[in-house]
């Protein structure tokens, strides 16, 4: 396949590049600036880049690509200021609308668009657990900019765009799990407020493993749950990581002394959400790590 990636230079798209390469896929990356330097296993093809800029220039130099899967979008681990989350909402905006503009210019655009999405806009949880079926309510600024990020990728003209609501990618190295697992390493870790919140999480190694598969499965459209099947909350997810990693769990944090530090951004550790992957299950989607404690323990081990 042929393939173009918007946000490949991020976390979760160079674990994405590497594995398309890997699989003898020609991956095109966009990116705000002329010259990246290559980020990529050396015995591996490079992929090729291409500004925002050049493609909206001339949409048809990339006429025949096969598929486009979109994760460009501000970081939402900062202090939600009023230009953060100006920033935040915008460049999930902008960038579906330079997509949909750019197909709807192109001779030959793709057949399929998997965009990335939130798990926060179904709202706070509390017993309940999601699925793509539920309601849409969001219940603060993070649901609420999912909700139009969404809006704006149904803008795009694609056979089929699915829609990627992801939760918490803990990996070895990179995006917010190493957050998460600092208190544990100084032995401080402990549930968060009353720790019966939702936190939904899925393996770096999954979430590539079904991009591919949204990618390559004809019969996924819509909204798709990335989280693993193993909906925890909070306290659950803190007690699991202190037994793989032999940490204590035990410093309760107050939900009040967040907000003072981090303001509104707290809401991404004092509520949350438990959903389940039941449109990748239905159509077959096998987690390499379904269970929290296994995917912790290859991440820490």
């Amino acid at each position: 396949m042929r393939l173009l990636l918007c946000g490949g230079t991020g976390f979760i798209g160079k674990a994405l590049t590497h594995a398309l390469l890997s699989r003898g896929d020609e991956v095109w990356i966009v990116t705000r600036k002329k010259f990246v330097k290559p980020d990529f296993d050396t015995a591996l093809p490079h992929p090729q880049y291409v500004t925002w800029a050049e493609w909206s220039a001339d949409p048809e130099r990339l006429n025949g690509i096969d598929g486009i899967v979109n994760l460009t979008g501000e970081s939402i681990n900062q202090r939600w200021t009023d230009n953060a989350k100006e920033r935040i909402l915008s460049s999930r905006i902008e960038a579906a609308n330079r997509i949909a503009d750019n197909l709807k210019r192109m001779d030959s655009p793709p057949r399929v668009v998997v965009n990335a999405s939130g798990i926060s806009l179904y709202g706070h949880s509390g017993d309940r657990v999601f699925d793509e079926s539920s309601p849409v309510m969001p219940a603060d600024f993070l649901g609420t900019t999912v909700v139009k990020w969404e809006a704006a990728a149904d803008e795009i003209p694609a056979q089929r765009l699915v829609k990627l609501r992801i939760g918490l990618v803990c990996a070895r190295n990179g995006g917010a799990f190493s957050l998460i697992r600092l208190p544990y390493r100084l032995f401080g870790g402990g549930r968060i407020g009353d720790g019966k919140q939702g936190l939904p999480w899925i393996h770096l190694q999954d979430m590539v493993s079904l991009i591919l598969f949204c990618l390559d499965n004809p019969s996924i459209s819509g909204p798709v749950n990335a989280v693993a099947p193993d909906p925890v909350s909070n306290d659950e997810f803190g007690r699991i990581l202190g037994r793989v990693t032999n940490r204590p769990h035990w410093f309760p944090v107050p939900a009040f002394m967040l907000k003072s530090l981090l303001g509104e951004m707290s809401t991404l550790v004092v509520t949350g959400q438990k959903a389940l992957p039941r449109k990748l299950l239905d159509h077959g989607y096998v987690f390499a790590f379904p269970k929290l404690e296994e995917a912790l323990r290859d991440i820490t081990r």
